[in-house]
């Protein structure tokens, strides 16, 4: 079940190319019951989780998947589900569909063509969350980010084309540091061990020299920092966010973002644990200067879609930061903020898509007095722009105040210059609503309010977010085999108070 959660979006996504043959809305159909049908089997594997497989060492898996691949070169199709890689992938299945839905009547240009990239690009991170030989892991890396570059270089706005190279030369640049980093752990593990393999579990406790461990491990942060994306390795976000089509926006934002985070818990962390205690500061430095920088050009924006895409740097500095401060209430503040973001980032962009297609503008300066004509519209934009800043009851302020309270615990310093992009975030969130929805009319009044399936979207992404805001205590209970895992190889806390690895 595990290989089908990779294989029904990839199937989908090939016949969903050649049916808009046959009927422009067949790829939509046949992409949605793939995708649901995804779901039903990632379901099931949860319902039926109740004796966990339990690796000696290793923690306890969901469920564990060993295949033979290219054995002389000691890679396997080896897949694993824990609880962390559950949340992740249901957040992608769930995001797909809305995206799916999303797309329905924007996208009316080679749908099968675009319904193919976007499923190929859901099964490829489905891989980056399920692969634990890192071969297999880098090979799904590389698999979500050509059907990505095609969304945005096909389906993209006025610049597409160059947002689309610029995101594939940084993300594909540092994947290929990535793969010489893996290559060199291999061999470092071969030479200690005689063993060439590329397997997650046998790579763990890998012994290699302080230096060694700290270059290689550099090669992975690279990869995973610019995906996240940290400053200063953020500037291809923007571009891409602003150029993509909404569903592209929403995939890229809820989900791809989320692949760096992952790797930095599941590879960076466990496998080179001691120059990850000695790298912290500089990683929990990186992810407060992303919470403040992020939130500050977030204010200067005009474009909705921009605002909205250096909010998510700020965002994603915290889930650099908790995932640093590495103690309990951190981590599981990182979870919630990576399920908390995707939700409430998502939605907003598909509101600033809807807002683009009624306006025909992204820009702010254009908009205002909105309320009146789109009260639905509005009223939900106001809605997410409030969750994004962190309101209490609502999803992002579990998260945002779990990974500053373990911050707090690890390093106070950077906790308290954290709380900053708190602050920020209101600043940007409101001007956002006050620009776009009050005021007096600078526009057009557009023709039509959210339409039906766009309003049972909204429905179910609010739902979500009120929920993680008030019951999360479900998500801590499913992300805590994961958590432990990832744990039961490194110290609890890479920094101590004064700054000192433990």
């Amino acid at each position: 079940m595990l290989a089908w959660l990779m294989a029904l979006p990839a199937i989908g996504g090939l016949l969903a190319w050649p049916a808009a043959l046959w009927h422009r809305a067949a790829p939509r159909w046949i992409s949605l019951a793939a995708l649901t049908l995804d779901l039903l089997v990632l379901l099931h594997l949860w319902s039926g989780s109740s004796a966990p497989i339990d690796i000696t060492g290793r923690g306890q898996w969901i469920a564990i998947l060993q295949l033979p691949w290219i054995p002389q070169l000691g890679i396997s199709f080896q897949l694993g589900l824990d609880g962390l890689s559950l949340l992740l992938v249901l957040l992608t299945l769930g995001l797909g569909i809305i995206s799916v839905i999303i797309s329905w009547t924007e996208i009316t240009e080679r749908t099968g063509f675009f319904h193919f990239n976007l499923l190929w690009t859901l099964s490829g991170t489905i891989g980056v969350f399920l692969a634990l030989d890192l071969f297999l892991f880098f090979f799904t890396w590389e698999i979500m980010l050509v059907p990505m570059y095609f969304l945005i270089a096909l389906w993209g706005h006025e610049n597409r084309t160059y947002a689309a190279i610029k995101f594939f030369l940084f993300t594909q640049g540092s994947g290929l540091v990535m793969l010489l980093a893996i290559l060199a752990l291999a061999f470092v593990h071969q030479r200690e061990t005689g063993t060439f393999t590329f397997s997650y579990f046998q790579l763990l406790g890998t012994k290699m020299q302080p230096a060694t461990e700290m270059w290689i491990m550099l090669g992975f942060i690279l990869a995973f920092v610019v995906k996240l994306p940290a400053v200063p390795f953020h500037t291809w976000l923007p571009d891409a966010h602003t150029q993509a089509p909404t569903a592209g926006s929403v995939i890229l934002a809820g989900v791809l973002l989320k692949t760096g985070a992952y790797g930095l818990l599941r590879f960076v962390v466990p496998l080179f644990p001691l120059a990850a205690s000695r790298f912290a500061p500089v990683a929990m430095l990186l992810g407060v200067i992303g919470i403040i920088y992020g939130a500050l050009l977030a204010f200067g924006q005009n474009d909705i879609k921009r605002l909205v895409a250096y909010s998510s740097v700020s965002h994603l500095g915290f889930v650099l930061l908790g995932i640093f401060a590495w103690n309990t209430l951190a981590l599981q503040g990182v979870v919630v903020q990576m399920l908390a973001h995707g939700i409430s980032t998502g939605a907003l962009f598909i509101t600033a898509g809807a807002l683009q297609e009624r306006l025909h503008t992204r820009d702010m300066s254009r908009f205002g007095g909105l309320w009146a004509n789109l009260p639905r519209l509005s009223a939900i934009g106001m809605f997410f722009a409030i969750a994004s800043l962190g309101l209490p009851g609502l999803g992002n302020f579990i998260g945002e105040f779990l990974i500053l309270l373990g911050t707090y615990q690890a390093h106070p310093a950077f906790a308290v210059a954290g709380t900053l992009g708190v602050i920020t975030a209101a600043a940007y969130a409101l001007i956002m609503v006050q620009k776009t929805f009050h005021g007096p009319p600078r526009a057009a009044a557009p023709a039509a309010d959210l339409h039906a399936p766009h309003m049972a979207v909204m429905a179910v992404l609010i739902a979500a977010i009120i929920w993680l805001g008030l019951y999360p205590q479900p998500v801590f209970d499913v992300a805590t085999s994961g958590l432990a895992n990832l744990q039961a190889a490194t110290p609890d806390g890479l920094l101590l108070a004064d700054g000192r690895p433990p």
